[in-house]
């Protein structure tokens, strides 16, 4: 048994042995070329065999590029750079990858699958939105790659045996390197609970201390590939797990979007991870003499620094073809409603509207929970009566967030409230939308005391009771202000909204929903008087919004305010075409009409963000020629 003692007692010798020189930042080529990057490692380089190890975490499906996400084929454009400027180089994956946008979720994982077998990765561990789709899915997605899905700390209940590979040792230009796979045991309540039924997370730190006993000896190199992550909320911590287990000489993290721009040392191991989304492309750099690592040291690349590398040619035309392909499903029918569906900007930033009451019924049903909560700001357009299609649903919903359910007080739930109507009347994105809660807003009352009257399953509020909410990934980031949820027990993971709402729709048969179910209204507090507020005018809703041409991946699948208010574009001269935004419109069904691409409508306007677009804007329309 190794005590504390013994750590520190190793964590001491290592300080004084460790080569200085890999504590020193690392530094990304001045010049993203075949030439700069050789030139930089020449600079850098310790002693013997120089290895790349190029790895990516929590990309979260983010095929695309989208700022800042730079997306895969640009990704795969600065592998191929690294792979001519040193052979000895590896691509890794350090999971949550298949899941997350609608170019994964609509053919279930394997877009993904298939554009990393171009991309030419070596290996992936699992992480917990891997099970997303179901344990069974998981096996068959990792049977669809060239290369092996690896974990030493996953089994299967029934069999007790281990579906996947514990490690693999790879041989690059005669050393040998061990990796083996970690998948966090929060992973039983961070997917759906009924995805891991028959699957044990056993302990990290137990299995990490087996696999260096069997690794020792056999390679030269060790590095762990760990989805652990470093949450203050997570049991065990990728820093917890090397400074309990000496010998690894790597720690790729992930899982909990933890971006370490030169990687951190812990107990002489080099822990690296790249954040989030594929915003940065993660490098490290080891130099191997005679079985001894010589030197270590990471870096991180993001889209700036990968501004002038060309994203690979077949890794962008395999996307394009997947997007194509996805057009028939996004055209698919799965739902009908018979009323209009609200999601205009204008409402669901100010009030309660029909979508927003279907959408976190559709929450609080597939998680189970006492309540739902979601943010205005996340819903992004209307619906009209008649047939549904996911393209409709995806443009409602287009940030890929998921549905998580958390514990939480009726303390917290009152502050979540009242930071949604801190500006009511006044349009706020992270107005409250609800369901199993009622409450009532006393705009005559300072910010953060105008909620009152709130029940939950149709009982007042208790702020000492703890309930279990549905709310969104977004939001359980602190999102939108909602720092009350930050730090809370996460009880459930659900898949994304938009997959929860065409479940929950299409269990309704035909959505009939009135404007209104008087969830939320605005009403004098006891004891205090309120003139009646006038909520912005009803404007008619224009037909429903065609279906993104292709599946877009946003910068970030997070529910952002728009601007309260923004300048409209400057008059266009006489020659130039100008677009006036209407309700429900959204940058890509602007661009598909009018025979342009929403990056070039983003680029023509000065957008910051493709989805901050407002009724009454005047865009400017490039010429299509």
């Amino acid at each position: 048994m190794v005590t504390k003692k013994m750590i520190f007692s190793l964590a001491v010798s290592a300080m004084f042995t460790l080569n200085m020189s890999s504590l020193v930042n690392a530094a990304a080529p001045s010049a993203l070329t075949v030439e700069g990057i050789r030139q930089q490692a020449e600079q850098d380089a310790g002693t013997g065999t120089h290895i790349t190890l190029l790895h990516t975490n929590d990309v979260h499906a983010h095929a695309l590029e989208e700022t800042p996400s730079m997306g895969l084929a640009k990704i795969a454009g600065l592998a191929d750079l690294y792979r001519q400027a040193n052979p000895n180089t590896l691509l890794l994956d350090d999971g949550d990858a298949v899941h997350g946008t609608s170019f994964a979720t609509l053919v279930r994982g394997e877009s993904i699958i298939k554009v990393m077998n171009e991309m030419g990765f070596a290996a992936l561990t699992p992480g917990n939105h891997e099970f997303d789709y179901g344990y069974e899915r998981l096996l068959e997605l990792s049977k669809m790659a060239n290369f092996p899905f690896i974990s030493a700390n996953l089994t299967q209940k029934d069999t007790g045996t281990a579906p996947f590979e514990p490690y693999i040792i790879r041989e690059v230009n005669g050393v040998k390197i061990g990796f083996f796979g970690l998948t966090t045991p929060e992973t039983a309540y961070k997917t759906n609970p009924n995805n891991v039924t028959n699957v044990n997370f056993t302990d990290p730190t137990e299995a990490a201390r087996k696999m260096v006993a069997e690794l020792q000896g056999k390679v030269d190199v060790i590095v762990a590939m760990g989805h652990i992550g470093m949450d203050q909320s997570t049991e065990q911590t990728s820093i917890d797990i090397v400074k309990a287990v000496p010998g690894i000489d790597v720690f790729i993290d992930g899982h909990s979007h933890t971006l370490l721009e030169n990687g951190q040392m812990e107990n002489n191991t080099l822990i690296a991870s790249t954040g989030e989304y594929g915003e940065h492309l993660g490098v490290i750099d080891l130099w191997v003499d005679k079985g001894d690592v010589t030197k270590k040291e990471a870096y991180t690349l993001d889209e700036k620094a990968a501004a002038s590398v060309t994203p690979d040619p077949e890794v962008a035309s395999l996307i394009t073809s997947i997007q194509s392909s996805q057009e028939p499903i996004l055209n698919e029918e799965v739902a009908k409603s018979s009323v209009l569906l609200d999601g205009s900007r204008e409402k669901v930033r100010t009030g309660e509207t029909n979508l927003g009451d279907l959408i976190t019924d559709a929450m609080r049903t597939v998680s189970g929970a006492d309540a739902a909560i979601t943010n205005g700001g996340g819903i992004r357009a209307s619906i009209d009566a008649g047939s549904v299609t996911k393209g409709d649903v995806v443009t409602v919903l287009p940030f890929g967030n998921l549905v998580i359910s958390i514990d939480v007080t009726g303390a917290d739930i009152l502050a979540a409230l009242e930071n949604g109507a801190t500006d009511y009347p006044t349009a706020k994105g992270a107005f409250a939308h609800v369901s199993g809660i009622t409450y009532k807003i006393d705009p005559a009352k300072p910010a953060g005391s105008r909620v009152h009257s709130v029940t939950v399953a149709g009982a007042p509020l208790d702020l000492n009771k703890t309930y279990n909410v549905a709310t969104n990934d977004f939001l359980v980031a602190g999102g939108d202000e909602y720092k009350m949820f930050l730090g809370k027990q996460q009880t459930g993971t659900y898949g994304t909204l938009d997959e929860a709402l065409i479940q929950h729709m299409q269990s309704l048969g035909s959505v009939n929903m009135p404007a209104s179910e008087n969830r939320i209204t605005a009403a004098a507090a006891p004891g205090s008087s309120v003139k009646p507020v006038s909520a912005p005018a009803d404007k008619p809703a224009t037909a429903k919004p065609a279906a993104p041409a292709k599946p877009a991946t946003p910068a970030k699948p997070a529910s952002k305010p728009a601007p309260a208010a923004k300048p409209a574009a400057p008059a266009a001269s006489a020659d130039t075409d100008v677009y006036v935004v209407k309700n429900g419109d959204t940058l890509y069904s602007i661009a598909k009409k009018h025979g342009t691409t929403w990056q070039q409508l983003r680029d023509a306007n000065d957008l910051t963000n493709a989805h901050w677009i407002y009724p009454g804007q005047k865009l400017e329309l490039p010429d299509a020629s």
